[in-house]
């Protein structure tokens, strides 16, 4: 599945959709999103992941989903399922991405 942009406006419905949902948070000064972003599109079209909702949202232009996760520190990842926040940490590791995705892989 390709990464989907979200916003303010657009983001509640995705995480509170019947699919686990990973969201990138990122800034377009920060370095170490641009270095992570690869990953996290390669990680998002991997034949397993079929079923999980990837999605990037600009922390700086979307305050409403940055507290939704309590980002604090960009690049930030965090999984939700059925609306809640699952867990969250500022991270450019795939491996701290692929843990989360076990959190919430059925």
């Amino acid at each position: 599945m390709s990464v989907v942009r979200a916003n303010d406006q657009d983001f509640k419905a995705f995480i509170e959709g019947d699919k686990p949902v990973v969201v990138k948070y990122y800034a377009d000064w920060c370095g170490n999103c641009r270095l992570f972003s690869p990953k996290f599109k390669r990680v998002s079209n991997e034949e397993e992941m079929e079923g999980v909702v990837f999605l990037e949202v600009n922390a700086e232009e979307n305050p409403e989903a940055r507290k939704a996760a309590h980002v604090d520190n960009l690049p930030y990842l965090a999984v939700f399922d059925n609306g809640a926040l699952v867990e969250g940490s500022a991270s450019s590791k795939e491996e701290y991405l692929r843990s989360l995705l076990e959190k919430v892989k059925n």
